[in-house]
């Protein structure tokens, strides 16, 4: 949950604010006490290498797409007709 920080605070604190968006957390600027703007940190992409995916993949379980589909077929209610 993000906190609620005021206008005032974030000009003040900005380097200690700054540490905490780059630990993750967010926060909720105000002015006057109302709500203006968020402030979240950026999410940053991670590459990952073919081989490495190829690899986990290969060591994955195979799937049983009939038992698959007759599990999704038991929990799934398929009647095609509207809820009113």
């Amino acid at each position: 949950m993000a906190r609620q920080i005021s206008q005032r605070q974030l000009r003040n604190d900005s380097g200690k604010i700054m540490r905490a968006l780059s630990d993750g957390e967010e926060f909720v600027i105000t002015r006057n006490g109302q709500p203006v703007g968020e402030l979240v940190p950026l999410r940053r992409h991670r590459f990952v290498r073919n081989e490495a995916i190829v690899e986990i993949f290969a060591s994955a379980p195979s799937v049983d797409r009939h038992k698959l589909r007759e599990d999704l077929d038991t929990i799934a209610d398929q009647d095609p007709t509207p809820h009113a």
